[in-house]
């Protein structure tokens, strides 16, 4: 019981500093915006609501102004049981990649944002 209290109030406060300095979307041309939005409907991020490897997470998909689909694996469980399935772990965050051969996933926070800044970052638009 106690530390399902620590473990709630801890997420508030995680929740609610990501809220207060949450950053700014990375600004493209309208065009550009438009085939980053196609090229992120084949990924999925899972994750719970107040992990703090979530939270890094969202905020550089935020940061790179990329609208991707959330699926949190804590509260819905057909999306835990896909992770399940699909990734071999209930472990969060974990992007789902979508391709032509089938799906890859990609646990680690570090190794998602690496990804995502390889591929839609300042230096992947130049």
């Amino acid at each position: 019981m106690f530390f399902t209290i620590i473990r709630k109030v801890l997420g508030t406060v995680i929740l609610a500093g990501d809220f207060v300095s949450r950053p700014r979307p990375m600004k493209r041309e309208a065009h550009a915006q438009r085939q980053v939005d196609q090229q992120v409907q084949d990924l999925a991020l899972y994750q719970f609501k107040a992990c703090p490897f979530c939270v890094k997470t969202r905020r550089a998909t935020r940061r790179l102004n990329l609208p991707l689909e959330l699926r949190d694996a804590k509260a819905d469980a057909q999306h835990r049981e896909a992770l399940l399935e699909g990734g071999g772990a209930i472990k969060v965050p974990c992007l789902r990649i979508q391709t032509e051969q089938g799906s890859e996933w990609m646990y680690e926070s570090s190794e998602i944002i690496a990804y995502l800044d390889s591929r839609f970052g300042e230096k992947a638009a130049a």
